[in-house]
């Protein structure tokens, strides 16, 4: 153990297995950082897409409610005019029926 070569070939066992250690953390780093920065690459593509679907099936449910929404009011005015018509008609045998027309 006092021999200098001893010392040296420690030195060198040493230094070379702290490289090695180095360079297996550093590979297993970036290795971990690319994985990681295809999964968020991934997940924005699929947040993306479902917010794209998402906008479209709004804007379809928008679109069908408002032509749902028109066909209502046609059927209520239609109701209001058979109403007016009613109310005309029902005035008229009113005015028939008591001689308030007949003057």
């Amino acid at each position: 153990m006092t021999e200098p070569q001893v010392w040296t070939l420690i030195g060198v066992f040493a230094a070379g297995m702290f490289g090695t250690i180095t360079l297996i953390s550093t590979m297993f780093l970036r290795t971990m950082q690319n994985g990681f920065d295809g999964v968020r690459t991934e997940m924005r593509n699929e947040f993306a897409s479902v917010r794209t679907e998402f906008r479209n099936e709004f804007a379809s449910v928008r679109t069908e409610t408002g032509s749902e929404f028109a066909g209502v009011r046609t059927e209520i005015r239609t109701v209001h005019e058979r109403m007016d018509h009613l109310d005309r008609d029902v005035n008229a045998i009113y005015r028939h029926l008591f001689g308030i027309d007949r003057g």
